[in-house]
């Protein structure tokens, strides 16, 4: 949530940041609302403040036995007005909130305007595999090795899902323990969450109003307005709603295992089938609560645990810095590590580093508090540490054999308990 304080005395900032985000809106017609708003309100106290001031004057009248209908007619007119006003306010403030709250998020300078044909590669980390041979795709793998029991999964839950069996099981809980223990050994608290959240946590984390029909909601009269979650983010920022930290307790340092659900997830693409996309995946993410001078700090520091995770399982990937077209509705600022599929001959996101300022703090009023007394909006920033549905093919074609084995990361090979996958 932005500040329209803000808003109406940098309109043109705010306008040259939404163009950069290729987000249409009109912040003169919200600018004008929300006077509407304030000018109603005002009018509408003052006539409160008159209409009690000449309830106590018509009391005194009537004790007196002076003439009361001059009076009468203007508290009558008084009140109509009001209810005017009120009504007024209503209209004004459901127009002002439906813009208002589906605002995205100002992004930093250095964004590129446009969308994802604007991304930007600063980098790359080793070389494209190649082979010496033809190279099986992730889904002939785990079929031949028994890793992903796609057809039963299909059977079970429909398109878009998978089951993890025997080695493959063994291999995403191998990816996850190690990411966790990566992040004990960083000092960040583990978090086991609810998998059902209440609608607050999707406004708090600015995916509501805007990408409710993104997410999986629970229809059950009990459970109107939970969802299942589609990010340990979505509650992790929410931990601290309408709480007041103490300036010595920042930065928070959070992390949480927690599998995700997707609506807008899932393809027909035949480059997309296996586990590239699908409506359930596992993901280990990382939030941290900061004071706002510490918002750069957090950022190399996520971005350099997200790298290393990648880094320490030996797979190519490249780093890229997204354009404003292409960010999540509540970030200022995303770059992405994206992950090499030989198979599918591109990148596709593993990790996502942003910072949203104090968007999602204003959205969930978490605030700390200075050594001067003074209270202020925390940054919240969040990275996955890792999303493992597309390290775990990247770990098998990248890694493959041309016996149809795969070679096990070094870094898995005290969780998993052997070298090769055959």
């Amino acid at each position: 949530m932005l500040d329209i304080k803000d808003i109406k005395m940098r309109k043109q900032y705010y306008k040259d940041c939404f163009k950069k985000r290729a987000y249409e809106v009109d912040l003169d017609n919200l600018i004008e609302l929300y006077d509407r708003i304030v000018r109603s309100k005002q009018e509408q106290e003052d006539l409160l403040a008159k209409r009690n001031k000449g309830a106590k004057t018509f009391d005194t009248l009537r004790r007196n036995g002076e003439d009361t209908q001059n009076l009468q007619d203007q508290l009558k007119k008084n009140a109509q007005r009001i209810t005017q006003l009120t009504e007024q306010l209503t209209e004004f403030q459901e127009q002002y909130n439906k813009i208002f709250f589906a605002l995205p998020n100002i992004v930093m300078d250095g964004t590129p305007a446009g969308g994802k044909e604007a991304n930007v590669v600063l980098k790359t980390f080793k070389e494209k595999p190649t082979f010496a041979f033809k190279p099986k795709t992730h889904i002939q793998l785990c079929k031949e090795l028994n890793l992903i029991d796609y057809d039963r999964a299909i059977k079970l839950a429909g398109e878009g899902n998978w089951i993890y069996t025997g080695l493959g099981a063994r291999l995403e809980w191998a990816i996850l323990n190690f990411c966790i223990n990566e992040h004990l050994q960083d000092g960040f608290e583990f978090k086991l969450l609810p998998h059902i959240l209440k609608y607050d946590c999707g406004f708090g984390a600015g995916q509501f109003p805007k990408f409710a029909n993104e997410d999986f909601f629970i229809d059950k009269k009990f459970l109107p307005n939970n969802f299942l979650l589609p990010t340990a983010e979505t509650a992790l920022v929410n931990l601290h709603r309408n709480e007041v930290l103490k300036e010595e307790e920042l930065p928070r340092k959070y992390f949480a295992y927690t599998p995700c659900f997707r609506i807008e997830a899932g393809s027909n693409r035949p480059d997309e089938k296996g586990m590239i996309r699908g409506h359930q995946f596992n993901k280990v993410e990382m939030v941290e609560y900061v004071k706002p001078e510490d918002n750069q700090r957090a950022w190399d520091e996520l971005l350099g645990k997200a790298e290393r995770i990648v880094q320490k399982l030996g797979l190519h990937y490249r780093l890229v810095q997204l354009a404003g077209g292409d960010y999540a509705h509540g970030m200022a600022k995303t770059w992405d590590i994206e992950i090499y599929i030989p198979s599918m001959d591109r990148y596709t996101e593993v990790s996502s580093v942003s910072t949203a300022l104090n968007y999602q703090a204003r959205r969930t009023n978490t605030k700390y508090q200075k050594a001067d007394g003074t209270k202020d909006f925390v940054y919240t920033l969040n990275a996955s540490g890792i999303a493992t549905s597309r390290i775990f093919p990247a770990i098998l074609e990248q890694y493959q054999n041309e016996d149809g084995s795969v070679t096990v990361p070094d870094v898995l090979v005290p969780y998993l308990g052997c070298k090769i996958l055959k």
